[in-house]
């Protein structure tokens, strides 16, 4: 039977796994699923799969229907229910599941970091009168609608298809960039303060090192 890997992915490291088993393995079938919240996603090597599968149930029951052999989790650090699904998928439909999660940023030597473990918590951090980068997506903003007193800049990867639940605010649309031009990008908009999540990696970390640049307070939500 030739094996069959389901990479449950929207990362880039997804991405980039997904690449090396079709580089290392041509005669496999190397599956990476999305759940579609992005317009246009990036081109990912093998086949991809969009949306979801509709819980734990409706994940192992793809699992059988596609014969597939390997199921790898390497979805974002903070997607705890499709992480959850999967390690219920996987034991029920007797696949073996790996899980690929990025590492948390370490705090470095000039790092102004303000350590919280909620979206409702970095609201009630943030003082009155700042200007703050939020970076987070439109499902986390929320909790930030009760700050009538700041002003945020958001960044989303697609313009948002309905209006954001903030008084005062900015949309920018696009990824991460380099620590150069997110210094820039701080530097442009008057940011005091960046709200984001610890989620690792190397693609979103140029706001980190901007922030350590200028002294800018990051409140960081943990894991």
């Amino acid at each position: 039977m030739t094996p069959t890997v389901l990479i449950l992915g929207g990362t880039r490291e997804a991405a980039m796994l997904a690449a090396e088993l079709v580089a290392a393995h041509p005669d496999w079938r190397v599956i990476t699923s999305l759940a579609g919240r992005t317009a246009e996603p990036e081109p990912v090597a093998g086949e991809t799969r969009i949306g979801g599968f509709g819980g734990a149930e409706g994940l192992a029951a793809y699992l059988r229907a596609e014969g597939v052999t390997r199921l790898i989790d390497a979805t974002h650090p903070y997607a705890r229910t499709i992480s959850a699904n999967a390690e219920h998928a996987a034991a029920i439909a007797g696949v073996p599941l790996e899980v690929r999660t990025r590492r948390p940023w370490q705090r470095q030597p000039g790092d102004d970091w303000i350590e919280v473990s909620s979206e409702a918590e970095a609201a009630s951090a943030l003082p009155a009168g700042a200007r703050v980068f939020l970076a987070l997506g439109r499902q986390h903003l929320e909790p930030f609608a009760r700050r009538d007193d700041v002003f945020f800049l958001v960044r989303m990867v697609d313009p948002p298809a309905a209006p954001l639940p903030l008084k005062h605010h900015a949309i920018i649309t696009g990824k991460p960039k380099s620590a150069d031009d997110e210094a820039a990008l701080l530097r442009t908009h008057a940011i005091d303060h960046i709200v984001c999540r610890n989620s690792g990696g190397e693609r979103s970390h140029g706001k980190i090192a901007a922030a350590r640049m200028f002294g800018i307070p990051v409140i960081m939500i943990g894991r």
